[in-house]
């Protein structure tokens, strides 16, 4: 009778603490609607036309085609940042397509296809280049145009800390990059390059698209403490270029994100033989 009325108590316990979990699990779904959900993010940047030679920041028409064809096949649905930032129910499959520093390609070669296959991609502009009219990138006029369609949304890549200075917009190695703070910089220094650089972006995008960035995509992938106050205060979304699916869990800020190139297939990307998955989690438990 004793041993009987032991295993009743310890049942009873063990619902008592499965109920506690479960409610504080529906408790901490409710305040974070993103609780436990996975997205991949994707890092695109140029596209040529078919035959053109490509580097690891450029991709061709029929890739890109090939990649949105591969998507809509395999059942995923494109998010914007914006409807993340409002806390929009996820898809069952998720992904966010982004595209870095805002190349003319994106509007003549890519937007028509984004048309086509009704895929949300967000665009993050270097805005010194629509405010000087350079040629070879975005301007104005197309953000809008292609903002208007409810597809596209513009978001920042800040306004010219892309090292678009004497450097060419190249990445130094062992430099200062992007958002960083050089040693010994002055607060007002500091203010001055990085954070007035970053608020003009933002400034101008909503001024000119008529819709406030809700996406910030850091130059180079850089981040930066003294500049995190400014930047999570304008965009409620973030990325950098680390590699793997993003946890929500932890936030919408610093989201990892593929770099996808021509070597290697979206399919490779999000869709990896169970070896590979397997080898990449005993890394992350091993802490590699």
């Amino acid at each position: 009778m004793r041993l009987l009325w032991k295993k009743a108590v310890s049942a009873l316990l063990a619902l008592a603490l499965f109920l506690s979990l479960t409610a504080c699990q529906s408790s901490a779904a409710a305040e974070d609607p993103y609780a436990g959900k996975k997205l991949p993010v994707l890092m695109y940047h140029h596209v040529v036309e078919d035959g053109q030679e490509c580097n690891d920041m450029t991709v061709t028409v029929s890739r890109l085609r090939e990649d949105l064809q591969w998507l809509r096949d395999n059942g995923y649905t494109t998010v914007l940042p914006r409807e993340l930032a409002a806390g929009e129910p996820l898809p069952k499959k998720p992904v966010l397509i982004t595209f870095d520093d805002g190349y003319r390609s994106n509007y003549d070669l890519a937007f028509p296809l984004f048309q086509e296959f009704e895929a949300k991609v967000v665009i993050s502009v270097m805005v010194f280049m629509q405010d000087n009219g350079v040629s070879s990138f975005l301007s104005w006029e197309m953000c809008r145009e292609m903002s208007e369609t409810g597809l596209i949304e513009i978001g920042s890549h800040a306004y010219a800390l892309h090292n678009l200075d004497g450097r060419g917009g190249n990445f130094t190695p062992g430099g200062v990059n992007g958002v960083q703070r050089k040693p010994e910089e002055s607060d007002e220094e500091f203010q001055v390059r990085v954070l007035d650089d970053i608020q003009k972006s933002y400034d101008l995008i909503e001024e000119n698209v008529g819709a406030a960035p809700s996406f910030f995509a850091y130059p180079f992938g850089l981040t930066e403490p003294d500049a995190n106050e400014l930047i999570r205060e304008l965009f409620p979304v973030t990325v950098v270029t680390l590699t793997g699916t993003a946890d929500l869990s932890g936030g919408l800020y610093d989201l990892p994100r593929y770099t996808v190139t021509m070597g290697k297939s979206l399919e490779s990307i999000l869709d990896p033989p169970l070896k590979t998955v397997v080898k990449a989690k005993i890394k992350e438990l091993l802490g590699m």
